[in-house]
């Protein structure tokens, strides 16, 4: 029979939750939750120009400290389901590992929280002197407006106060107890947009080709060295990731030209300083001959480390006793919802093995469900011991 780390797994997945829609995962926790004694709250978001998003918010105990443990329900879409050898959303287990969308990118880390939750809560029923409470999402795959960001300002105005956060991304690289994110590098996307005048080619002399200076532009970005990264963070890196000059003719001249970039960023920037440099940069090539405008997405985040000792060697401790392995306390990767997070409390990540994420046949060993719900079990009990008296 499977455990409940599996079996709350195998649950999710069977809910096509693609982004935005809840598709059952939220209602799926929402009874599991509240059938053991959780007080959970439903939220729906919305804003201008992005789709409505349900959201969960679950507590239970009183006082402090106040642990909460942050993820989503959303996934990707699965693409073709015949690509896949076991369906992406049936949940089906062959050979000691389960398969489907959100395997490990996350409904197999919330589902791993929910049963040491569970366990826990079920163990100390007399009171663990403290609050835990589940704050999920179901946007962070999507514009992330309506999810996690908006979910802590309700939270907060319900008059909730958290001392930590674990975000349950997957976070190691190739085994289970690889690396805890202790940090992330901000995120900064920009638009840089030439106009010329759309002409004729054969008479280039009538028309403005607004081309060949967009990728003088572009050059001047690809050769810009930001910084050479420090003893926290990996080095800075601008990469460019979409040219348009909306033009399929051979014979025409267009009247503008668009690139996009994406600059991943460590703590010697901030989103203001880094702006600076990408407009310096820009003008020095410009020289004023070239109709040109550069807009910043309002998506950006800054870059965060988390110092807090007690959140990160209680985690390390319960990674080290279930796995043998002492985590690396990493700052790589992407974004996540804790750039939102590290805003309320101190926060950090730690999920299942991530190689399989957003992939055809995405998948978890049932043996990494389990010792991930051990591994976030041990850490509670350890986390309100040293506070509470918890045994």
């Amino acid at each position: 029979m499977p455990s409940n780390a599996v079996s709350i797994t195998q649950d999710l997945i069977r809910c096509p939750s693609v982004t935005p829609v809840e598709g059952g995962a939220l209602a799926t926790l929402e009874k599991l939750l509240g059938d053991a004694g959780f007080a959970v709250s439903r939220v729906t978001f919305r804003d201008e120009d992005t789709p409505d998003v349900e959201n969960l918010f679950a507590t239970i105990g009183s006082g402090k400290p106040h642990f909460v443990f942050a993820g989503h329900t959303d996934v990707v879409p699965a693409g073709a389901a015949s690509d896949w050898s076991q369906g992406p959303f049936d949940g089906n287990i062959k050979d000691g590992v389960l398969y489907g969308r959100g395997a490990v990118d996350m409904k197999g880390g919330v589902a791993a929280f929910a049963a040491a939750a569970l366990d826990f809560v079920e163990e100390f029923s007399a009171g663990f002197g403290g609050t835990i409470s589940f704050l999920i999402t179901g946007d962070e795959e999507g514009p992330a407006v309506n999810g996690t960001v908006k979910l802590l300002e309700w939270a907060a105005g319900q008059g909730h106060t958290f001392d930590a956060c674990i975000v349950g991304e997957p976070t190691n690289p190739e085994k289970l107890g690889d690396a805890i994110k202790v940090g992330r590098r901000g995120s900064l996307s920009g638009i840089v947009t030439v106009s010329g005048i759309q002409g004729h080619a054969a008479y280039p002399h009538l028309a403005d080709n607004p081309i060949p200076g967009l990728t003088r532009l572009l050059a001047a970005l690809d050769v810009l060295e930001l910084d050479l990264g420090n003893e926290r963070f990996q080095p800075s890196n601008l990469e460019i990731v979409n040219l348009d000059v909306g033009n399929s003719a051979f014979n025409v001249i267009p009247a503008r030209a668009e690139a996009r970039f994406n600059i991943r960023f460590n703590d010697e920037w901030s989103l203001e300083s880094l702006k600076s440099k990408i407009l310096e940069t820009l003008q020095a090539v410009n020289l004023g001959d070239l109709e040109l405008d550069v807009a910043f997405k309002r998506d950006a985040s800054e870059s965060f480390l988390t110092k807090d000792d007690k959140l990160i060697e209680t985690l390390g401790s319960a990674v080290k006793a279930e796995t043998g392995r002492s985590p690396e306390l990493s700052t790589g990767g992407g974004t996540s919802d804790a750039r939102f997070i590290k805003n309320y409390c101190p926060v950090v990540e730690f999920g299942l093995v991530g190689q399989t994420m957003h992939k055809v046949d995405e998948c978890v060993s049932i043996e990494d469900l389990d010792r991930l719900a051990t591994i976030y079990k041990r850490f509670l009990v350890s986390y309100f011991a040293k506070d509470s008296g918890a045994r």
